[in-house]
């Protein structure tokens, strides 16, 4: 009865999320390129660190408008993972999409990242700052129109020769790195966890720089 008075009224069946529910999502962004080619690269760190929080979950991706969606429960909090699937470069419309469709707020964003400018495995998390030359950084800033978003960089180092820098981004991990990975990305899903649980300034002062 109270559907079909809500039909003939005009009522939408849209659930409002109250503020303290809007609160508790979270919208965990990987950056990367959708392709096997660009699976192991450096430049798609953001795709590997959320493919195993996926695995280590027990859950699964699945394709939707614009990326890869899956959700994962962590004590209270439901995080909504995406890997964009409109390349590096245009990274920003998927996000505002998402965020938009999930409603979900700025600072319950977490843009997952690789960074040239710190060592191999370092991780630090920022809460604004710069796209610093990233291409899926740089998108998200201008759809977003704002530089005051939380990002999570992985350090892929640049020990590259001069002139190199693009191989180098878009090559395979060494056999060094891929022997130190696993343990660096059980770190990184750590750090997303302790984001969405313990706020972005605690997980900052817990792990920037390990």
């Amino acid at each position: 009865m109270c559907k079909f008075l809500k039909k003939w009224l005009g009522f939408s069946n849209t659930i409002e999320l109250t503020e303290e529910e809007k609160m508790k999502k979270f919208l965990i962004v990987g950056l990367g390129n959708i392709g096997e080619k660009y699976a192991n690269t450096r430049h798609n760190i953001g795709f590997k660190v959320l493919d195993y929080l996926v695995k280590t979950n027990d859950t699964s991706f699945e394709t939707q408008k614009l990326g890869d969606i899956a959700t994962v429960k962590v004590k209270g909090r439901t995080l909504i993972l995406l890997k964009p699937s409109t390349y590096m470069n245009l990274s920003g419309k998927a996000i505002k999409y998402w965020l938009e469709k999930e409603k979900v707020p700025l600072e319950n964003l977490l843009v997952v990242t690789d960074d040239l400018n710190l060592p191999f495995g370092s991780l630090r998390l920022k809460t604004k700052g710069s796209d610093g030359g990233h291409n899926g950084l740089k998108d998200t800033q201008d759809k977003l129109q704002t530089t005051k978003y939380n990002r999570f960089r992985f350090g892929i180092s640049d020990t590259f020769s001069k002139g190199r820098q693009v191989d180098y981004v878009l090559g395979e991990w060494s056999d060094d790195e891929n022997s130190k990975l696993e343990e660096r990305l059980k770190t990184s899903i750590e750090l997303v966890k302790s984001f969405a649980l313990a706020g972005v300034n605690n997980t900052m002062n817990q792990f920037n720089g390990k």
